[in-house]
């Protein structure tokens, strides 16, 4: 899988104000800007994302994720 292969599934499952997407193949690391998000603590944004990837990540296709998850006002105001 590449990063934007993985940026992809998120997007299609996710509505993103931004994203970035790195990692080796396995392990990623993403930055989500997503109004989903928006009265949402940390663990319900993350199984949100997670949420998106379904079977990819119970199979071991993706591997790890580190995300950073905010809402537009919170990536603004950063």
């Amino acid at each position: 899988m590449t990063a934007e292969q993985l940026q992809q599934l998120i997007t299609a499952g996710l509505p993103c104000e931004h994203i970035e997407v790195s990692g080796d193949g396995r392990h990623w690391s993403a930055v989500i800007v997503s109004s989903a998000f928006e009265g949402l603590r940390l663990i319900a944004r993350h199984k949100r994302v997670y949420d998106t990837l379904g079977a990819r990540i119970q199979n071991d296709e993706v591997h790890a994720l580190s995300m950073k998850t905010h809402t537009p006002a919170e990536w603004k105001a950063r």
